[in-house]
């Protein structure tokens, strides 16, 4: 099956990237890629978090499933969780093609789609189905405004009350680099009053999902300062750092690394932990964070958790490294929370700068 998915991941990337994607989208939604298989659920993956049961913290993130047409063929790869969207409220053509660049000498991408997706009905069927259907699995539904909005607050608070019935916790992106003036939401100000809005509309549904905030890389330690005080001040259930990155690091080798978009992969993962181990000293522990950003193993994923992520995500390395990345991930994870002596993943949350469990045990027992 591994030589399979080479195989077609190898032929996969001789395509546009936006061709490559599209096509893996179809097969998955006929039912051509078949279910992960060989391993088994461990418990000590398993973590209550925002009112859920997650059975591992291993999530998709947002990006991949734009229109809610794959989430339950993505959960059977694996995933604890999975992420759709984003979603506007009206249907969204996006920047112009091309938007997508492989960045393979760094195990990146880069991206300006400008939040290209069939809208708030399309998504709200497919999502209505699977509910109706009886599907299992965990379902956020990630929402962000139309660039041509008038009423950017107001569109959000419609969509938050459709898709409120339909997933499993909400998340509002004010932080991808391709909608223009999108990341000013992230101020102390327009955040306090992003949230209060898309709070009216949520409450407006028949039931209470978790909100949270999905902020971007490139922010300053006041601004972290500041997204936290609102946050916490505001009743947000979670916040999801990071998205991509407009910096882009001397050390990018591709000469794709020039184009213009948002930077995503392995080039991401110092920044976006050290935003996440920022934020989780800011809130003091107080609030549930999910860690996105470059995890390509389970050491980064592992490191996202010690930085104070109770979840994280990924999405750009399984360009690269397949589907079959989840259960190593997974994997190598509980292993290294056991070889540290954390009972459970819960412990192991922000735990960064703390002495392992196991350290202790052995200093207490040495001669």
């Amino acid at each position: 099956m591994l030589d399979t998915f080479r195989v077609v991941g190898r032929f996969l990337r001789t395509l546009p990237p936006e061709t490559a994607h599209r096509a893996t989208i179809s097969a998955l939604a006929r039912g051509l890629v078949p279910p992960a298989s060989g391993f088994t659920e461990d418990r000590t993956l398993q973590i209550g978090l925002l009112g859920l049961a997650f059975d591992n913290p291993v999530g998709l993130a947002a990006g991949f499933d734009k229109n809610a047409e794959v989430a339950d063929a993505m959960l059977a790869q694996g995933f604890g969780f999975v992420e759709v969207g984003t979603i506007t409220r009206h249907p969204q053509a996006g920047n112009p093609r091309p938007r997508i660049f492989r960045l393979p000498r760094d195990q990146a991408m880069i991206n300006r789609l400008g939040f290209n997706n069939e809208g708030l009905a399309a998504a709200a069927v497919r999502l209505a189905a699977r509910r109706e259907a009886g599907h299992r699995g965990i379902v956020g539904a990630n929402i962000g405004p139309n660039k041509d909005t008038d009423d950017a607050v107001g569109d959000l608070a419609v969509v938050a009350a459709t898709l409120a019935p339909l997933a499993d916790y909400l998340v509002v992106n004010v932080s991808s680099p391709n909608t223009p003036g999108l990341r000013d939401w992230q101020r102390r100000e327009p955040l306090a009053r992003l949230i209060d809005g898309v709070q009216r509309g949520r409450a407006r549904a028949p039931r209470t999902v978790p909100l949270l905030i999905k902020i971007a890389p490139d922010v300053t330690p006041a601004d972290i300062e500041a997204i936290a005080d609102v946050a916490l001040a505001n009743g947000i259930d979670g916040l999801i750092a990071t998205n991509t990155t407009v910096d882009r690091p001397a050390a990018l080798h591709d000469p794709a690394g020039r184009e213009a978009g948002g930077l995503s992969g392995r080039p991401l993962m110092a920044r976006s932990t050290a935003v996440l181990a920022a934020l989780f000293s800011a809130t003091g522990g107080r609030l549930p964070l999910i860690g996105v950003g470059g995890i390509a193993c389970g050491a980064d994923a592992y490191g996202k958790i010690r930085a104070g992520a109770s979840l994280v995500q990924l999405y750009t390395a399984l360009i690269y490294q397949g589907p079959r990345l989840v259960a190593e991930i997974r994997r190598e994870l509980a292993q290294r929370l056991r070889a540290d002596g954390f009972a459970t993943l819960a412990e192991a949350v922000g735990s960064a700068g703390r002495p392992h469990p196991a350290a202790s045990v052995r200093a207490k027992t040495a001669p």
